[in-house]
């Protein structure tokens, strides 16, 4: 049974579908790629990679919004009832992955995103006056390759976790 008459085909579908999908691209597109900024700010010491990071922190701030926004049209689309149940496997799957990605974006990857950022404003600082010279790295560069490493974990796997949301949106197991 269909709610207010709408199927696949009618124009409210439609454009909450086209929303949707809009919001997953913009969204997910500005946070894909995010290594490749990581790598091109590590490049650039000082002023010039903190530009790079900073510029890629925005975008991906911005593309957050959109990120948030996915699941509440994927869920009006379920709402709508054309034929799609919160019970059938590839629903109730990619909301699961979903929200395992926000858990390990707000528990792992904001928080070390943070503390990359204010240890590279350390190192362009540089030593306080009157310090005596370093003798070796700022202990600031091996903490940078810690957090470096753990990102180049996390990164990884939500990547992998928008793949796996996507599959099940194309295959739709349990329909």
């Amino acid at each position: 049974m269909l709610v207010l008459g709408l199927t696949t085909t009618s124009g409210l579908y439609r454009t909450v579908l086209v929303l949707h999908i809009l919001c997953a691209i913009v969204g997910f597109g500005a946070v894909m790629l995010n290594a490749i900024y990581g790598a091109e700010s590590k490049k650039r010491p000082g002023p010039e990679g903190i530009a790079v990071f900073d510029a890629n922190f925005r975008v991906s701030t911005i593309g957050e919004y959109f990120i948030y926004a996915v699941p509440i049209f994927g869920i009006l689309m379920v709402i709508l009832d054309v034929g799609w149940k919160f019970s059938q496997t590839w629903v109730w799957l990619a909301l699961t992955i979903y929200v395992a990605a926000l858990a390990v974006s707000h528990g792992v990857l904001f928080p070390t995103l943070k503390k990359m950022r204010a240890l590279m404003g350390e190192l362009a600082a540089g030593p306080p006056p009157g310090a005596p010279p370093p003798t070796g790295p700022p202990p600031q560069v091996a903490q940078l390759e810690v957090l470096g490493k753990r990102l180049g974990v996390v990164g990884p796997v939500l990547n992998l976790a928008v793949v796996a949301v996507l599959i099940l949106m194309v295959w739709k197991p349990g329909v």
